[in-house]
């Protein structure tokens, strides 16, 4: 897009998981053709600084960038260990470096877009629109979607719970053969809990490759090197006694079933965990994301304020029962999932965390779990 002036009809803050899913939905779309787009973010988005899992029955529209696929997951619990088919599902995952090239590869073929790599500085909203300052210029929007999440935000209220889902995940190259690469881990609790939700995720893509995470569910984060001795401790429990680390990363995503969209106004939407798009009990994001930006797509061929667009569901507290849980009892967390995988259905379990669950598998769900703290916190939120 030719666009000379510094004025635009949608401002995007960040170009990350949201941000790029909203202004590819938009320019591929016809309703919004004659809608100029800028897109903000400090990074220039050419490296692979992370990793997005998903489960869907139908990857079609990202089968191009999906780097493997798993048909089975293992979980394994103190009491509880179980491969599971996913039957109709495959567990699915993107790199980011793919998910960005893919992305900015139909947004260059778009007239409407333009992307700065300048750093965000504040926000103002005025009578018309916002006006953005970042690094280099100021620019004014009619609406600015924002996937920026203000530190202070969640650390000065005390209403709702908040925990984190913080990891380090190495990628590793081992001598010995001890992963098996069709089998993703999702959640292997045999680790030491140490008072807290800890577990191991690994996805293997062959026999002697695996990404392997230590994540915790929990309120305080850990030294780097608590995380990485962990690891250090499961690898030699495969047997691998040799192994190289081609790759690195670590995340620290917010848990909590705070009603973010109270911080939106006619002009001015947050999007992503900013906006509330993770799912606050378990961090998943790349699908709730693109539940949420289809909802807001169509939004806005319905409505100019943005103060109107609510994500409140039933789903939102069921996240705020199970965080209070958590909070209270962060180390009942191995336990919690340990009963919610062993007498579920697994396709069940999906629907419920996408939140495309019905009524009836709700309530068979929360049922599985242990009664005796969930009955605490339902009436402690009361």
């Amino acid at each position: 897009m030719q666009n000379t002036s510094l004025d635009y009809d949608y401002i995007i803050l960040g170009a990350g998981l949201s941000g790029l899913m909203l202004a590819k939905a938009v320019v591929s779309d016809l309703y919004f053709k004659d809608k100029s787009i800028l897109i903000l973010d400090k990074s220039d988005k050419n490296t692979n600084d992370r990793t997005w899992c998903f489960w869907s029955e139908n990857t079609q529209d990202w089968d191009a960038i999906i780097s493997k696929k798993w048909e089975s997951i293992l979980f394994k619990g103190e009491i509880f260990k179980a491969e599971i088919p996913l039957k109709n599902y495959s567990y699915n995952k993107i790199e980011g470096i793919d998910f960005y090239e893919s992305v900015f590869k139909t947004l260059s073929a778009s007239k409407q877009v333009i992307f700065k790599t300048e750093a965000f500085q504040n926000l103002k909203e005025t009578e018309n629109g916002v006006e953005v300052t970042t690094s280099q210029s100021t620019y004014k929007a009619t609406k600015v979607f924002s996937s920026i999440l203000p530190p202070e935000r969640l650390k000065n209220q005390t209403q709702f719970a908040v925990l984190q889902q913080h990891f380090i995940g190495w990628e590793v190259r081992t001598q010995e053969h001890v992963f098996e690469p069709e089998v993703a881990t999702f959640m292997d609790f045999s680790i030491a809990q140490r008072g807290n939700t800890r577990f191991m995720y690994v996805l293997p893509t062959a026999s002697n490759k695996a990404l392997v995470e230590y994540t915790l569910f929990s309120e305080h984060l850990l030294p780097d090197a608590e995380y990485e001795a962990a690891i250090e401790d499961y690898m030699e429990a495969l047997g691998a006694s040799e192994y190289e680390i081609t790759a690195t990363e670590n995340g620290c995503i917010p848990m909590t079933a705070y009603p973010f969209e109270q911080h939106n106004t006619k002009n001015l939407m947050h999007i992503g965990t900013a906006g509330g798009w993770t799912r606050g009990s378990t961090g998943f994001t790349f699908s709730y994301t693109l539940k949420r930006t289809a909802e807001l797509v169509a939004f806005l061929k319905q409505e100019t304020n943005l103060g109107k667009f609510n994500i409140n569901d039933r789903y939102r507290w069921y996240d705020k029962l199970f965080l209070d849980v958590l909070y209270r009892k962060n180390e009942q967390g191995a336990a919690l999932f340990t009963q919610m995988f062993k007498k579920n259905d697994i396709a069940k379990i999906f629907r419920f965390l996408d939140g495309t669950s019905s009524l009836k598998e709700d309530l068979e769900i929360i049922w599985s779990l242990p009664k005796k703290e969930f009955i605490k916190s339902f009436f402690h939120l009361k």
